[in-house]
């Protein structure tokens, strides 16, 4: 059975930098897509952004404008690991980060079409 842990989160103030990783176990995290929600105190979970494979052992990767340019998926599948870097932080990024997997091989925004997940990481941004 595929699980995965996400662990990094904390505290941190505006303007800094936080890694998020994601341990894919029972399976491997190189032939998911994997991607990254998050969810706020009293909002849905909503989409960060995603890793596919698209051949071989490259991948593509899209985000919500809201982290365009801020935030990166990165993957090592050696260690079946899949990281989010987030830079720039603001106190709108506080929530709870939830790493998800998918064998298929879209790449949907939507939390219903992920089969995996983590327990999820907080991060808050705060001065």
């Amino acid at each position: 059975q595929v699980q995965l842990v996400e662990s990094g989160g904390g505290l941190v103030r505006p303007g800094d930098s936080l890694s998020l990783s994601c341990t894919v176990s029972g399976g491997s995290s190189g032939r998911l897509v994997m991607a990254w929600f998050r969810q706020a105190p009293g909002m849905e979970r909503v989409f960060v952004g995603s890793s596919t494979r698209i051949g071989g052992n490259v991948y593509s990767t899209n985000y919500h404008e809201s982290v365009k340019g801020r935030f990166a998926i990165s993957r090592n599948n050696a260690k079946n690991t899949v990281y989010l870097e987030m830079n720039n932080l603001k106190p709108e990024d506080t929530a709870v980060y939830y790493c998800a997997g998918d064998p298929s091989s879209s790449a949907p925004r939507t939390a219903e079409d992920y089969a995996y997940w983590g327990q999820g990481t907080q991060v808050t941004v705060s001065s």
